[in-house]
C-alpha cells in the first residue's frame, strides 16, 4: 500500500495563488505593524486557504508487475559450424532457467533461423526480431535482452543513434582465434554474348593467418566442370570464360580447403550471368520455288535476332538456253564461300526441298556432315524430291540423316499426330491443338508425306499410314531434324483452322541449337517462397530420385511424381540461403535461394567487433561462452551500468498496477469552519482589549 497527500482545490490554481499571495501580504504587514490578534487571524486565514485547497490523503493498493527479458537465439547458417548450434540450444536453456529464477522477471525466447533473415544481402538480422518480440511491452517494463550468437550480426543499429533504454548483452559461440578461407567474386558480368570470352574477377582470402598460399579454384557452369585455375590468397585473379548457351547460366567458383579451415560453407561462390546470342546466323537453301518457301522465309525474317542468308536455286546447271552469263541478273550461287570457307559460322543450316543437281561437289556434302558432327545444326524439310534418285540422301550427308526414303510418296489427306515420344519431347509436347491419349488433333490436314524408314533418332510426329513425319537425331556433338512433308505451309495459311507451324519451327530451331530449355533430358530447380521446386523432364516412363545438397552441406533425397508430357516434379522445404545442388542418376542442376553469395557466409568467424560499440552504448556486456562461462544475473537500477566481470544485469523498473484507491479529506469541513470562525473570534477579542 502507498499513501500520498494530494490537493483538489475548489477554485482554480490561479485564484488560489492570488488569494494566498494577498493573505501573506496582509498578514505580513500586520505582523510588521504588530497588529493585535495577528496570530489568530493567521490561523483563521490558513484554515480558509486549506478549505479552498482541499487536501486529501490518497491510499493506493498496488500490484507489482514483472519486468520482461528476451533471449534471442541465433540459429543462422553460420551457427551450423562445429558445435555452435548445440551450444546455442544449451546456453538458451540455461539462461532461461537462471532468468526465470530471478524474482519479478518474465522471460521470452525467440529463435532466428536462416529462413527469417531480413538483413540486406542475406545477412543475419537479430535486432529487428528482438524489437518485434518486445513490441507489446511498455518501455518501463523491459529489463533487457541477451543475444546468443557468433557475433556475425548484420543489422546492428548505430551505437550513437539508437539507445534502447535497457541493457543488451551478447554471449558468443565459437572462439576468438578462428581461421577460415573465403572465396569472393569481385567482379562479374550480368550479361554476355554466347561463345564470346568474358572476364570474371575472384579473390581468395585466408582469414586468421598471414600466409599467402596458392589455392586451386574449380569453375563450373550449370554444375558442369569447365576449368581449374590457381589463385594466390589475398590477390585478385582474372578468369576468362565463355557462356555455352543463351538464358541464365549459373557460374560457380570453388576453392580448395585451406589450412586450419573452419568451414567450407564460404569456399564457393556463384554468379548468374544471362547469355545473349549476338545474332543467329541461318543459311536457308531452297532447291526450287514452292508454296512453302515464302512461309519458311517469312517466319525466319520475323525474328530480329536471326541473320538469314537465303538462296533459291532458280537456274540449275542442266538448264542451258544459250544466254551469256554476262547478261544474266541472277547471282551466282557462292558454293565455295558458303560450304567451305564460312560453313562453321552458321548456327543453323536449312535445306528446303533441295535435290542434288551437280551444284555442290561431293566434298561440300562431306563438309556439311562434318559440320554436324562438330556441333552444327541441320534442318531438312523435304518433299517428293527426297524419294527421287537426286535425293539429298544419295550424298555423303546421308551419314547424319535419321531416315532413309523408300522411293514412294503418299498423297492423301491426314492430320499430323504426335507419337508417344512426341507427347513427351519438349519440341512437340503441349503444341496447341495436338492430340492427347484418346483424342484426335484439332489442327488442319496435310496431303503429302514421303514414305521412309527411321534409322536413328526419335519420331515425334507421324502422318498418313502411320509414316514418320518429324524425326530428330543427335549425331556426335550436333543435331539433325528431318521433316518428311512440304505441306507445313498449309497451317500458316489457316487451311482447316491451320496449326502451330511458327511455334513448331521456333522449337525445332532452338532444340537444334542446343538451348537448355528444350532438352528432352533435363533437371531443373527453382525456389518459390520457402520451397524448392524440382522439375525433371525425361523420355523415360519414370524418374529416379533426386539428391538435394543444401547450402550448409546437408543432403536429402526427393521422390518425384509424374506430371504431364514427360515431366516429373517434386518439392522440398528450403529455408537456407545460398545455392542448392540437385543430382540424380545422370543429371545435375543448381537453384539459388536469396542472394547467391549471402553476407551471412562472407565471414563465418566468431567475432565481438560488430556488436561491441552498440552493446557498450547500451550498458551491456559481451563474453565468450566456452571461454568465460555463463554469467550470473543481477538486477540493476535504470541508467546504471549493467555488466561486470562474471555477471550481467537486468534492469529493475519497479513497475506496478493500481488495483484500488481510497481518498480521505485531510480537513473535515466542520472542523475547518470551526478553526476559521474560532480564529476570527479570538482575533477580534484580542483586538478589543
Amino acid at each position: 500500500m502507498a499513501i500520498d497527500i494530494v490537493f483538489a482545490p475548489h477554485v482554480s490554481d490561479l485564484v488560489l495563488l492570488v488569494l494566498t499571495a494577498l493573505a501573506v501580504a496582509l498578514l505580513g504587514a500586520g505582523a510588521l505593524l504588530r497588529a493585535p490578534g495577528i496570530l489568530w487571524r493567521t490561523i483563521a486565514t490558513a484554515g480558509a486557504l486549506l478549505i479552498l485547497a482541499n487536501p486529501s490523503i490518497v491510499e493506493e493498493e498496488r500490484k507489482s508487475l514483472p519486468d520482461v527479458a528476451v533471449i534471442v537465439a541465433d540459429q543462422s547458417q553460420s551457427q551450423a559450424i562445429g558445435n555452435r548450434s548445440r551450444l546455442v540450444t544449451d546456453t538458451v536453456a540455461k539462461m532461461k532457467e537462471r532468468l526465470s529464477a530471478t524474482e519479478g522477471l518474465e522471460v521470452r525466447v525467440i529463435t532466428v533461423t536462416g529462413a527469417q533473415m531480413k538483413a540486406a544481402d542475406g545477412g543475419t538480422a537479430l535486432f529487428e526480431p528482438m524489437k518485434e518480440a518486445l513490441a507489446d511491452v511498455p518501455p518501463d517494463r523491459i529489463a533487457g535482452a541477451v543475444l546468443v550468437t557468433d557475433g556475425q550480426v548484420h543489422d546492428v543499429p548505430p551505437s550513437s543513434a539508437d539507445r534502447l533504454g535497457y541493457p543488451v548483452h551478447a554471449l558468443l559461440t565459437g572462439k576468438p582465434d578462428e581461421r577460415d578461407r573465403k572465396l569472393t567474386v569481385v567482379q562479374a558480368p550480368r550479361f554476355g554474348i554466347v561463345s564470346e570470352p568474358m572476364k570474371y574477377t575472384i579473390r581468395v582470402d585466408d582469414f586468421g593467418t598471414s600466409d599467402a598460399t596458392p589455392a586451386n579454384v574449380e569453375v563450373r557452369i550449370d554444375g558442369k566442370p569447365v576449368t581449374t585455375v590457381t589463385a594466390r590468397a589475398g590477390e585478385e585473379t582474372v578468369i576468362e570464360l565463355k557462356l555455352p548457351h543463351g538464358g541464365e547460366n549459373v557460374v560457380e567458383f570453388g576453392v580448395d580447403k585451406g589450412p586450419g579451415e573452419l568451414t567450407l560453407l564460404n569456399n564457393r561462390a556463384a554468379i548468374m550471368t544471362t547469355g545473349v546470342r549476338d545474332q543467329l546466323k541461318v543459311l536457308l537453301v531452297s532447291g526450287e520455288p514452292h508454296a512453302g518457301e515464302r512461309t519458311l522465309r517469312n517466319l525466319l525474317k520475323a525474328d530480329p535476332s536471326v541473320s538469314l542468308v537465303h538462296f533459291t536455286i532458280l537456274r540449275p546447271p542442266e538448264k542451258q538456253d544459250g544466254t551469256p552469263v554476262s547478261e544474266m541478273s541472277l547471282i551466282a550461287f557462292p558454293t565455295r564461300e558458303l560450304f567451305d570457307e564460312k560453313l562453321s559460322e552458321f548456327n543453323l543450316i536449312i535445306f528446303d526441298r533441295y535435290q542434288r543437281r551437280g551444284i555442290l561437289p561431293l566434298a561440300y556434302y562431306e563438309n556439311i556432315a562434318r559440320y554436324v558432327r562438330n556441333g552444327g545444326a541441320l534442318l531438312v524439310t523435304s518433299g517428293p524430291e527426297y524419294a527421287s534418285p537426286m535425293s539429298l540422301y544419295q550424298s555423303p550427308v546421308s551419314a547424319v540423316l535419321p531416315a532413309e526414303p523408300l522411293e514412294q510418296v503418299i498423297e492423301q489427306g491426314f492430320k499430323p499426330r504426335l507419337t508417344d515420344e512426341g507427347l513427351k519431347h519438349p519440341v512437340s509436347s503441349g503444341l496447341p491443338g495436338a492430340n492427347s491419349p484418346g483424342n484426335s488433333p484439332t489442327w488442319g490436314r496435310w496431303f503429302r508425306v514421303v514414305q521412309s524408314s527411321v534409322i536413328n533418332g526419335q519420331t515425334l510426329m507421324s502422318g498418313a499410314a502411320d509414316q514418320p513425319l518429324l524425326v530428330l537425331n543427335r549425331v556426335d556433338k550436333g543435331r539433325v531434324a528431318l521433316l518428311l512433308s512440304d505441306h507445313a505451309w498449309l497451317w500458316t495459311r489457316g487451311f482447316e483452322g491451320g496449326g502451330p507451324q511458327a511455334e513448331l519451327l521456333r522449337r525445332l530451331a532452338h532444340w537444334l541449337m542446343q538451348e537448355p530449355d528444350l532438352e528432352e533430358e533435363r533437371l531443373r530447380g527453382a525456389i518459390i517462397g520457402n520451397r524448392l521446386g524440382i522439375t525433371r523432364r525425361t523420355m523415360s516412363d519414370k524418374a529416379s530420385r533426386v539428391e538435394v545438397t543444401f547450402p550448409s552441406g546437408l543432403k536429402e533425397n526427393v521422390t518425384l511424381t509424374p506430371a504431364e508430357g514427360g515431366v516429373f516434379t517434386g518439392t522440398l522445404k528450403a529455408e537456407e540461403l545460398g545455392l542448392y545442388r540437385l543430382k540424380d542418376a545422370s543429371l545435375s542442376a543448381v537453384a539459388a535461394a536469396g542472394p547467391l553469395n549471402p553476407k551471412e557466409l562472407s565471414d563465418v568467424r566468431a567475432t565481438r567487433s560488430l556488436l561491441a560499440p552498440f552493446i557498450t552504448a547500451n550498458r551491456g556486456g559481451i563474453s565468450w561462452i566456452e571461454g568465460d562461462g555463463l554469467p550470473d544475473i543481477r538486477r540493476t537500477r535504470p541508467g546504471r551500468n549493467a555488466a561486470g566481470s562474471g555477471w550481467i544485469g537486468m534492469q529493475a523498473n519497479n513497475a506496478y498496477a493500481v488495483s484500488a484507491t481510497r481518498q480521505t479529506p485531510l480537513f473535515h469541513p466542520a472542523l475547518a469552519l470551526l478553526v476559521v470562525v474560532g480564529g476570527l473570534l479570538a482575533g477580534w477579542r484580542r483586538e478589543g482589549r
